[in-house]
């Protein structure tokens, strides 16, 4: 379905101010947001306007009953000037369920994916030049009933905005296994990508990096034994040559970059393995001197090297990036194909490009 997407542009547009070499992560936007509400069962008024403010009343039931779900995407630029999206689709897929889970509406993907097009496409202007660097994408739903009472929300906002960003890890990592607070569990909403996960986080964050580690890795909410993902990734394990992630059991996201890894590596012939990976399997491995590897993926990172694993008293030292095989070759790999220096045989990139814009 076609959708009439009303286009209002900003009167002073920001971006000649920009500079592309120094971008603070998260806290620069572009200029233009993509906006619907749904209101009486359907979603209404789809528009492009300028980045801003929103008003919301402070009984809207966001604020207080945490219905709130997003993404994270990003754009890039072909070598020839062409704005590309990587598996949108996948993203507008990821939403919906995540809306299933906290008993939000679905928005229809094809507005998801018009409503996306459009905006990138008017301000691709923003996507960084820089290798590394790309066009962070943010779609947002929030419940905004206006009432105060536990229940689901009859009305909701869906918002797309975007921002340049620089590599969200620029070095390696240190991660510390977590041995008390848990992130989520099987039946919980750990497979969601919902607000309420990463307000949750932010406290062991904070310990772990009063200990001096840049992030913590969960482990399962029972026996503290069974590793799930990263607080901004999921993660990868090189040992004995093999590949091996935690299954996405119910707890853990799946992420998009982490499907790509594990068909890019399959298509390569390397043996990976998706299922439950004990902690005590990865220690043993490393005073084995069989643990090679260990990388997370997302979004915002694609590939982060971890330096160094923490458990309980112990810290596993890893291999220096440069004698490394897999994560190097797999970043490189999605790097080259974010920007056409490779082709992409596998149909995972699109252009932005929007339909006949109405308005303006």
């Amino acid at each position: 379905m076609k959708y009439n997407i009303k286009v209002t542009k900003t009167q002073e547009s920001r971006l000649s101010s920009m500079d592309f070499n120094n971008i603070p992560f998260g806290k620069v936007f572009s200029d233009h947001m993509f906006v619907t509400e749904y209101v009486d069962g359907e979603w209404k008024n789809p528009r492009i306007e300028p980045y801003g403010p929103i008003t919301m009343n402070p009984a809207a039931m966001v604020f207080h009953y945490g219905q709130a779900i997003f993404e994270g995407m990003k754009a890039s630029k072909y070598k020839d000037g062409t704005p590309m999206l990587l598996r949108p689709e996948l993203h507008a897929e990821r939403l919906n369920k995540s809306a299933d889970r906290l008993c939000m509406p679905n928005i229809p993907e094809d507005l998801f994916l018009q409503g996306l097009h459009t905006l990138i496409e008017l301000d691709q202007g923003w996507i960084p030049p820089q290798a590394g660097s790309a066009l962070y994408i943010r779609p947002f739903m929030i419940a905004t009933d206006e009432f105060i009472g536990v229940g689901a929300s009859q009305s909701y906002k869906f918002i797309i905005m975007t921002g340049p960003v620089g590599p969200y890890y620029p070095k390696p990592i240190r991660l510390i296994a977590e041995q008390k607070y848990v992130r989520a569990i099987n039946g919980g909403t750990g497979e969601a990508k919902a607000a309420g996960n990463y307000a949750g986080s932010l406290l062991p964050a904070k310990v772990a990096k009063e200990k001096g580690f840049d992030q913590v890795m969960w482990m399962d909410g029972h026996e503290f034994r069974y590793i799930q993902e990263v607080g901004t990734m999921n993660i990868f394990f090189v040992i004995d040559g093999k590949v091996i992630t935690p299954a996405a059991d119910g707890a853990i996201l799946k992420g998009i970059t982490r499907k790509c890894i594990i068909e890019l590596l399959e298509e390569k012939g390397y043996d990976v393995e998706v299922r439950p990976l004990d902690i005590h399997e990865v220690v043993e491995a490393y005073e084995n001197g069989k643990l090679e590897e260990i990388f997370g993926a997302g979004t915002a990172v694609v590939v982060a090297h971890i330096s160094e694993l923490g458990y309980k008293d112990k810290v596993m030292t890893l291999p220096a990036v440069e004698d490394r095989k897999i994560g190097p070759m797999i970043k490189k790999e999605i790097d080259n194909l974010r920007v056409g220096e490779i082709e992409d045989t596998r149909g995972w990139f699109v252009p932005a490009k929007a339909p006949a814009m109405a308005g303006a």
